[in-house]
């Protein structure tokens, strides 16, 4: 792979579409190596496979390489960025380079969607900081729409060329139009209430409908304690009722708080907050506690979507 060029103490964002494993390690190994001999750290967080194929020809560099699983560490796509942020926090004066790959073809349509996103966010959350970042996408497996999103989300493209600017990348339109739009309606079986205050009841339905669709004690425990920081949210944000609607699906329990409020920063829930009390922190705690959470918000008011699977 030919180096990507940006301009020093910037952050460059790039694309690598490939088709076949040879392909793969040539860009990521291309890429990683460049840094290595320039004494840069590298992070690299792909799914567990490829991860096993890089850690063994990284080998020789250690203490200079660090890894993780992406299928844990970004199970959900909001605790990348802060993961990422805290290692480049650790090494303050150090250049980094961060290969990243949140996207593989067996992620349910919800995640690709949030997977997306959080490309797309993380241009916002790392603006202005000196680190390289390399994400794979692999065209062979991958719908041709995701490879058509992460054109959207990646100021540069590389495809078996020259890192190019990409054509379809715009900072004024943020996320592709697909995963920015107001979620679908709960099914018409959802349990749902209203409250406007009472939050020990919003509690006491979330229990029992997480428990009756077969969430374990602990899981319902962080779902409850979700639940309640949206709930105080609207009670804190808003002059009117929110709606709650729990409901089960094969493999988890979903449940969805919305109400009239309006949520002005993307990135909320995706960094950690000071350690205050408010939106950001509450938002915080529910990203840390789900499997998945999907945000939609405008001026009809806020979708926030949790996502809690069920143990095996």
């Amino acid at each position: 792979m030919r180096d990507p060029a940006a301009p020093a103490g910037q952050l460059e964002h790039a694309a690598v579409f490939y088709a076949a494993e040879h392909e793969y390690l040539d860009e990521v190994l291309g890429f990683a190596g460049a840094g290595l001999d320039n004494g840069d750290l590298v992070f690299v967080a792909v799914p567990g496979p490829k991860l096993g194929l890089l850690r063994d020809r990284l080998a020789g560099w250690a203490g200079q390489v660090s890894f993780a699983d992406m299928t844990q560490m970004g199970a959900n796509p909001a605790w990348i960025i802060p993961r990422v942020r805290a290692f480049i926090d650790a090494n303050p004066g150090r250049p980094v380079r961060y290969v990243g790959e949140p996207i593989w073809e067996t992620r349910s349509a919800a995640e690709l969607c949030e997977a997306t996103r959080h490309e797309a966010l993380i241009n916002l959350a790392l603006a202005g900081v000196p680190v390289r970042i390399l994400c794979p996408y692999d065209t062979a497996r991958l719908d041709p729409g995701i490879i058509a999103n992460a054109e959207h989300t990646h100021p540069v493209v590389i495809r078996g060329e020259r890192p190019r600017p990409s054509p379809a990348y715009t900072e004024a339109a943020m996320f592709p139009a697909e995963c920015d739009q107001p979620l679908p309606s709960p099914p018409a079986d959802a349990a749902a209430c209203t409250y406007r205050d009472g939050l020990a009841q919003v509690r006491a339905f979330t229990r029992d409908h997480a428990s009756k669709a077969g969430l374990s004690s602990r899981r319902a425990d962080d779902l409850v304690i979700a639940v309640h920081e949206l709930a105080a949210n609207t009670l804190r944000h808003t002059s009117s009722d929110g709606t709650l609607s729990i409901w089960a699906v094969p493999g988890e329990v979903v449940c969805q708080v919305q109400d009239s409020g309006r949520v002005s920063d993307p990135l909320v829930g995706r960094r950690r907050p000071a350690q205050v009390a408010g939106l950001g922190q509450g938002l915080w705690v529910v990203h840390q506690l789900c499997d998945l959470v999907e945000l939609r918000t405008g001026t009809d008011g806020t979708t926030i979507r949790l996502h809690m699977r069920l143990s095996p």
